[in-house]
């Protein structure tokens, strides 16, 4: 893995963690807001983020720190396929 990867994995993890804290303790995020939020320029470039975002939430969930969720409930984020949700560990 490239520092440069590391980097942006960890500011994502990060990114993840502050945008749960700065909300309820139930309420969701996207990864998308993380990556919109970790990126630094005005267009679609957050884009790229995508799925390092989903993988910095599949790592905060082996951490213990969040869980990934689809249609309100837990899910398995290494079986979950299409939309998911962030949210803090209950």
């Amino acid at each position: 893995m490239t520092d440069i990867r590391r980097q942006t994995d960890r500011r994502l993890e990060r990114t993840i963690l502050e945008l749960l804290d700065r909300r309820a303790p139930s309420a969701t995020i996207c990864p998308s807001d993380a990556a919109r939020a970790a990126y630094d320029g005005d267009d679609d470039g957050w884009r790229a983020l995508m799925e390092p975002a989903r993988r910095a939430a599949r790592r905060l969930v082996t951490a213990g720190e969040v869980e990934i969720t689809q249609g309100g409930s837990r899910v398995d984020p290494a079986t979950a396929r299409g939309p998911i949700r962030i949210r803090r560990t209950r």
